[in-house]
């Protein structure tokens, strides 16, 4: 079957509908298939409408994650949400045709890349201090926001914790 009928169904029914995706989700997912299908087309040498499912393998889009990362400079992170769509993808093919499941299967066991993780900065006890004693108690909202700082730090509470209370 045509790669471009599964593309539509996979649009038009299994985002909206069956998995109930948001438009900025689907949008998503749309940026990534309009970047990999000229890659797989350029890459087996034929017109996007001739792709098939067969033409789908993980060398395809193993290589296809290495040019994002070299050719593009994306990160390992936008690397792995790119490979999060081809293997939902993978799994509305494997939905919709559990004869495919021999090559879906070969698609979702692709790992993610490994990537360090921010860490989250913190503030010492003398910096909070010094950020105490900037609010301006004499002006209209100074002790407002002298009880919201002391709140926040006394609490460990999140700013929206705080905004909902």
């Amino acid at each position: 079957m045509r790669l471009t009928s599964y593309i539509i169904k996979f649009f038009d029914q299994y985002l909206p509908h069956i998995k109930g995706c948001s438009l900025n989700t689907i949008r998503s997912y749309r940026d990534t298939i309009s970047i990999f299908l000229p890659f797989a087309a350029g890459h087996h040498r034929i017109k996007i409408d001739s792709l098939k499912l067969e033409h789908l393998t993980t060398n395809l889009i193993l290589e296809f994650l290495n040019q994002l990362e070299s050719s593009r400079t994306n990160t390992a992170k936008t690397r792995n949400q790119r490979l999060a769509v081809l293997k939902s993808f993978a799994k509305m093919v494997r939905f919709m045709s559990p004869e495919e499941q021999k090559l879906t299967d070969a698609i979702l066991a692709i790992p993610q890349k490994r990537s360090q993780r921010k860490l989250i900065g913190f503030l010492y006890p003398q910096e909070i201090y010094q950020i105490f004693n900037i609010v301006k108690m004499t002006q209209k909202d100074g002790f407002r926001n002298y009880t919201l700082l002391h709140l926040l730090y006394d609490t460990g509470a999140r700013a929206t914790e705080i905004a909902t209370l």
